[in-house]
């Protein structure tokens, strides 16, 4: 390696792991705010909480590592141009691309890296982290009852609409669905209030309700009674319902029985899962055809059929050729049949959109992984001629630029991704779209930086202007009056 590919490389490293670090923890930090929720209260040592942080940064990366390649070239060819060093390899005959050829091999080497992170190190820490959460979300189930949803602790499916009081032991508008061990939940009870009681010695946690409502349906083995759906009803001042949590103190932090998500995936098994996806839908919507055809009845239209010497009239209408009995009972059979036909379709509409939904969020995961190494790449020669272009290194300028740029990059991608979801746009596409976006600038602004031109040329902006003004009369040239 050359004296001059060294002193660029080890330049760029320096400020590289410098914005790197300083990136990550920025984010982490901003981890701990999104999931203080989940860590405080719940008496954690500092082991667990390290081992959350340690399993949620390697998801960080994909964001961090692109903003870090972007903001270090941006600075380092910035600071190069601004203290004259350009300059000086232009005289000796080193030109631009010459100079970025040793940080071009590093920069795919990082992307070959970000390639094998996102599709072994990626998966395992969310599979890692997900598991901990679900974990952790056991410790303390007075903890995990979140306001206006329903919250499964043991037995029991709490909604409360708000929780007050200095530990949120006070609860407003409580509903409770009781399961049974032979499943189904026949039992509701009802409160306008409600307080939680317990302590940290007791493996059972007391829930005092009060001025409410205790239903529960009376379960019949006549079927003509069922119909009546007989239940009985209870009014009372004060309730109080123990909940046992000696299963959920003895929470294992270190179960891994989750694996479902398709973060936790790498490439192999990602096309695994949407070919399996794929097959499953094919042959659901194949059968779906099938039901539907029966169900609208054409295949029955022959039976019964006996052709008269009638000639029919469209004018007149099919069932003036019935007796008002009869084509009242052919018309309102048709009309249940219709109904329950779209009742039908509605429900397997949002039965097929979830499934599509889940097929796109697999296959935008598996572009992902190739999408960042691209990326790394792409965002190089976008910041490494932009930096040689203004001219200017250090914090100031350079990181402003660079934060615009990316944030075009990740609100784009974030979109995209968003609109691929939902069926909107292809995932291929949305995946690498926020890439081929600035790929064009990464080119454009390389061959300005070549060829010693500014980042816009105004004159190109300016002239036809002028040329308009000439023409009307209103712009003279000095150089021809004088």
């Amino acid at each position: 390696m050359k004296i001059l590919d060294r002193y660029i490389l080890t330049s760029f490293l320096k400020t590289f792991f410098s914005v790197f670090i300083i990136l990550m923890f920025i984010f982490v930090l901003q981890t701990i705010w999104l999931y203080i929720g989940e860590l405080a209260g719940k008496d954690l040592d500092a082991e667990v909480i390290m081992k959350f942080l340690l399993y949620f940064s390697p998801k960080l990366v994909p964001l961090v590592l692109p903003l870090t390649i972007l903001l270090t070239s941006i600075m380092t060819f910035g600071a190069f141009a601004e203290n004259y060093e350009f300059a000086a390899m232009k005289s000796s005959g080193i030109s631009l691309g010459r100079a970025m050829r040793s940080l071009t091999v590093f920069i795919v080497f990082i992307s070959l890296v970000a390639f094998f992170f996102a599709n072994n190190v990626i998966p395992a820490a969310e599979f890692k982290s997900i598991n901990l959460r679900k974990n952790i979300a056991q410790l303390k189930p007075a903890m995990a009852i979140s306001e206006g949803i329903f919250n499964d602790i043991g037995t029991f499916n709490i909604k409360v609409d708000e929780k007050s009081g200095e530990n949120d032991q006070y609860l407003t508008d409580v509903i409770i669905h009781q399961k049974k061990a032979t499943g189904g939940n026949n039992t509701v009870i009802k409160a306008k209030e409600g307080e939680l009681v317990g302590s940290t010695d007791s493996d059972v946690l007391s829930l005092i309700l009060k001025e409410g409502n205790y239903y529960d349906e009376v379960e019949q083995s006549d079927f003509k009674k069922r119909k009546r759906k007989p239940f009985a009803k209870s009014y009372f001042d004060r309730y109080v319902i123990n909940i046992d949590l000696s299963d959920f103190n003895n929470v294992d932090l270190e179960d891994e029985t989750y694996n479902s998500a398709h973060g936790m995936l790498k490439i192999s098994e990602l096309d695994e899962s949407i070919d399996s996806f794929s097959v499953s839908y094919n042959d659901r919507m194949a059968e779906f055809r099938s039901s539907m055809y029966t169900r609208s009845g054409v295949k029955n239209l022959n039976m019964n059929y006996k052709p008269k010497d009638t000639v029919f009239n469209k004018e007149e209408g099919l069932l003036n050729y019935f007796d008002t009995y009869d084509g009242a009972q052919i018309a309102n059979l048709a009309l249940g049949s219709v109904n329950s036909s779209l009742a039908h379709l509605g429900m397997k509409k949002q039965e097929f959109k979830v499934s599509i939904k889940q097929i796109n969020k697999f296959e935008i995961a598996l572009h992902e992984k190739y999408a960042l190494a691209i990326a790394c790449i792409v965002l190089f020669f976008v910041g490494a001629p932009l930096g040689a272009i203004i001219r200017k290194g250090g914090m100031g300028l350079p990181i402003v630029v660079a934060i615009l740029i990316f944030l075009t990059y990740h609100f784009i991608g974030i979109f995209a991704k968003n609109s691929a979801e939902n069926g909107t746009i292809a995932p291929f596409i949305a995946t690498w779209l926020s890439t081929w976006i600035m790929l064009p600038l990464g080119i454009y602004l390389t061959y300005r930086a070549t060829t010693d031109q500014g980042l816009f040329v105004f004159d190109n902006f300016i002239s036809p202007i002028k040329k308009l003004f000439k023409k009307a009369g209103l712009f003279k040239d000095k150089s021809k009056t004088e």
